[in-house]
């Protein structure tokens, strides 16, 4: 049985390894690709943030401090052509860089704002409209809110659900990370209805324990309209409820894009013409969700996985790479990454 184990254990070893070796391979050629396609046509590669603030924990780690986002942003000012998300782009002397944020965050106003207005740095925030006014979190921070805390919690939690239910560990705060990371990504993968349900259980289960979570909240109303005055700010939609749109049916996947358009357009009185598909995978959306937004009256819309915008690019699914907390030595090192990532 030993001798069984250790040959099995010597194979996963291998695939393993033979994987990673084709996976640097095939990035090794990417990046190649990706330089000569530079040479043909001078790329655009558009940044996403979320958040800008002092904020610890971090589990999904989307926060930014003002610091690194201050030096990010000069870097970026002096070194490159900083574009709008809606700018005509046609006709590029130069590679260039678009700045974009997603959610619409508080922060995003409070603190990213002044910045990029100081800077004179152009920015596109895609926002998420349920949550606008309310004071309430995203579905992610009243997970986190239950879960990642200390104190007494029942060994074990047991989603009811007729697909995915299942028991998990609980006790133990190490254990309830596993949780979170577990529902976390469930949640990704169903309708808003579904998702309630799920954290209603869980708030039972907690006897709602949560915290001080102002921290986390959206922007109110005259918070948008303030950013949404600024010069160097541009509003697009990101749907109502922030769920995948590939978990949705049509009809639902309708009113989450059509509706987010409207809500923002009659809170800024102005055409809200860009759109970002939440969490941005391409398993996180669909051909009807594409289909959805150009009938809807965007122009554009961005998801969120890495490569650089050509002129062949489709515009309804223009890549992001993603920005971490990264201080301005590793921010730099890996925006030139991206050109060929």
């Amino acid at each position: 049985m030993s001798a069984r184990k250790s040959q099995e254990s010597l194979i996963l070893n291998c695939a393993r390894t033979s994987y990673r070796s084709a996976r640097g391979a095939y990035r090794s050629v990417r990046s190649v690709g990706n330089r000569f396609l530079n040479l043909i046509d001078f790329p655009i590669v558009i940044l996403v943030y979320h958040r800008v603030m002092e904020l610890a924990p971090d589990p999904e780690m989307i926060a930014v401090s003002p610091e690194n986002f201050r030096r990010h942003m000069d870097y970026v000012k002096g070194k490159y052509h900083v574009l709008r998300f809606e700018d005509e782009w046609t006709n590029l002397k130069e590679p260039a860089v678009v700045v974009t944020f997603d959610d619409g965050y508080a922060d995003n106003v409070l603190e990213a704002l002044p910045i990029l207005e100081e800077m004179e740095v152009p920015a596109t925030f895609f926002v998420s409209t349920g949550h606008i006014g309310t004071g309430q979190e995203f579905w992610w921070h009243r997970l986190e809110g239950m879960l990642l805390q200390d104190g007494e919690f029942p060994s074990l939690f047991k989603l009811e659900d007729s697909r995915y239910g299942r028991i998990w560990n609980a006790a133990s705060l190490e254990q309830r990370k596993m949780l979170y990371a577990s529902l976390n990504r469930l949640m990704q993968k169903v309708d808003p209805d579904r998702r309630e349900k799920w954290l209603d259980q869980l708030g039972k289960w907690t006897n709602g324990a949560h915290g001080d979570r102002d921290r986390h909240r959206s922007m109110t109303q005259e918070e948008l309209k303030s950013l949404a005055a600024s010069p160097w700010a541009t509003i697009g939609a990101h749907t109502v409820t922030h769920s995948a749109l590939s978990a949705l049916d049509e009809k639902q996947q309708r009113r989450e894009i059509y509706s987010s358009k409207r809500d923002l357009e009659n809170l800024i009185g102005k055409e809200v013409k860009t759109f970002s598909y939440p969490f941005g995978r391409k398993q996180d959306y669909s051909r009807i969700s594409v289909r959805l937004c150009r009938e809807a009256g965007f122009i554009r819309a961005a998801s969120n996985f890495p490569g650089q915008v050509h002129r062949w690019t489709d515009p309804f699914e223009l890549p992001r790479h993603l920005v971490r907390n990264w201080n301005v030595d590793t921010f730099v090192a890996e925006l030139r990454s991206f050109w060929t990532r």
